[in-house]
């Protein structure tokens, strides 16, 4: 399974707008992405509500997975490994959406 561990970055955590560009970059990918705390359950990344109720606060590592099974047909674990490293950068703050 495509798995990336990475951090929250954003000072308010991922709250209203950093959230919601969190989200966007998921839903953009066109993969299933889940979001989980250690510790956690895993959360459906495309839900802003879900995101917003985890309470992500910065700082806090957090695991992105897309389940190989739940690729469509044309999407590649390749590719799904750069998403993940993708939108591991937005959570990082080092890539601007």
């Amino acid at each position: 399974m495509p798995e990336q561990k990475t951090f929250v970055a954003a000072e308010i955590g991922l709250h209203a707008r950093a959230a919601a560009v969190f989200v966007r970059a998921v839903t953009d990918t066109g993969l299933p992405v889940t979001i989980r705390k250690h510790g956690g359950l895993p959360v459906d990344a495309r839900s802003l509500l879900e995101v917003m109720t985890e309470d992500f606060e910065q700082g806090c590592e957090v695991l992105l997975s897309v389940a190989p099974e739940s690729l469509s047909e044309g999407q590649t674990l390749s590719e799904a490994r750069e998403a993940l490293a993708g939108l591991s950068a937005v959570l990082e703050g080092t890539q601007a959406r």
